[in-house]
């Protein structure tokens, strides 16, 4: 086994010191549904099959059959990421109606039961189940992935460590999950509650400090039968081996695209802030996961509406400060990082309300809960099919 984790390694840090900084590529979870009841449909293998070559290549299953992820290739900068993803969510939703079925983009599934919902036959999935069980079934949560290309693998380690003190804020602007089982939860993020609090190696990871320290720990989960491969570690942020890049897991899924372009231009800007000063040498040491962690607690609980601490303060602030705050830092790199456009559409969403405070907001003002959701479904649609033309003929 340690000439197989030696040569593993040797891969996965020659990505790393190979990696061009700001490269991006983006990951979003969408729910496959029945158009007329809008339930939860097992209909992974067959828009899989169906799917044109290009797309094809960008479509994965993640656990259940009525889930479908579609994966931007790797861009070398945000405005390029951006078409990606736009032009495959067009691509995707039309897929979906051609073949029957349509789309859902919140972090949860309002009301479709978990037990009614099957795990893909692949090996990969096969193992998680085998070894979750319980933890797996109950796993219908829907996501965004951010992945940003970091030169140099003590660097890439350094720019997760200080990542981790930002989880709470982008947990907070995507919270887009309030609703799950029939029930309101009065969580803005039932996602991150269900999946972060239940699957192990997840959530918060502590800080590592350097690339030595991180590849000791995985060797030793891998020597000690914790884990058999890489994937089976979900920190919401971490080095990611087949990649080389940074990867940001925390956020819920987006219903609309420019609010998924607006969390992740704010990802991107944060890690370039973080690069130029390890760049500079004036880091300070990594926040402590204990504080992390509540502020993560009050972003899965009040979301936007909420109050975020400033542990080195001593102080609360309301959450959309505290981002207003983080954007300000990001902005100096965003013509670098061509992130321009969609930095600015973080006060929109701020302005506006995430996907968590729209729902609420909705239903308390009399629709069923079934009525909400179907306008978020609603919603999708229209702004995923309208934008990606544009981008197509420009």
């Amino acid at each position: 086994m340690g000439a197989e984790l030696n040569e593993y390694f040797a891969e996965v840090e020659a990505r790393f010191d190979a990696a061009d900084d700001f490269t991006v590529g983006f990951e979003e979870e969408f729910q496959i549904l029945a158009p007329d009841t809008l339930e939860l449909a097992p209909g992974f293998e067959e828009l899989r099959d169906a799917a044109e070559p290009k797309l094809g290549e960008r479509i994965s299953g993640e656990l259940i059959r009525s889930e479908i992820e579609v994966r931007t290739p790797r861009a070398a900068h945000f405005g390029e990421g951006a078409r990606e993803l736009l032009v495959d969510r067009d691509e995707l939703f039309r897929l979906a109606e051609a073949h029957g079925f349509t789309l859902g983009a919140t972090g949860t599934h309002p009301f479709s039961d978990w037990r009614d919902q099957e795990i893909i036959d692949t090996p990969h999935y096969r193992l998680v189940e085998e070894r979750l069980k319980y933890v797996a079934w109950r796993n219908n949560t829907w996501s965004q992935h951010v992945h940003i290309g970091v030169r140099g693998k003590d660097r890439a380690i350094a720019v997760c460590d200080h990542l981790r003190s930002y989880l709470p804020h982008l947990l907070a602007l995507s919270a887009n999950s309030p609703f799950i089982e029939g029930v309101w939860t009065h969580l803005h993020s039932a996602r991150t509650q269900t999946f972060v609090r239940m699957f192990p190696r997840c959530g918060v990871p502590d800080a590592f400090g350097d690339w030595d320290e991180h590849r000791r720990f995985y060797e030793t989960l891998v020597e000690t039968n914790c884990i058999e491969e890489f994937t089976q570690v979900w920190w919401s942020v971490r080095p990611h081996h087949r990649f080389g890049t940074v990867e940001v897991r925390i956020c819920d899924v987006q219903t609309e695209p420019w609010q998924a372009l607006a969390v992740a231009a704010l990802v991107v800007g944060l890690a370039a802030d973080l690069m130029r000063a390890y760049d500079e040498g004036r880091l300070p040491a990594p926040e402590s996961g204990r504080t992390i962690e509540e502020n993560l607690w009050r972003a899965i609980r009040y979301g936007l509406d909420g109050k975020l601490v400033d542990f080195a303060a001593r102080r609360e602030e309301p959450a959309g400060d505290a981002i207003r705050r983080l954007v300000e830092r990001a902005a100096p790199y965003a013509d670098e990082t061509a992130v321009a456009p969609h930095l600015a559409d973080v006060e929109r969403l701020l302005r506006e309300g995430n996907g968590a405070q729209r729902q609420a907001r909705a239903l308390q003002k009399g629709p069923t809960l079934e009525e909400v959701y179907a306008e978020t479904v609603a919603r999708a649609r229209a702004t995923s099919l309208g934008l990606a033309a544009e981008y197509k003929e420009g």
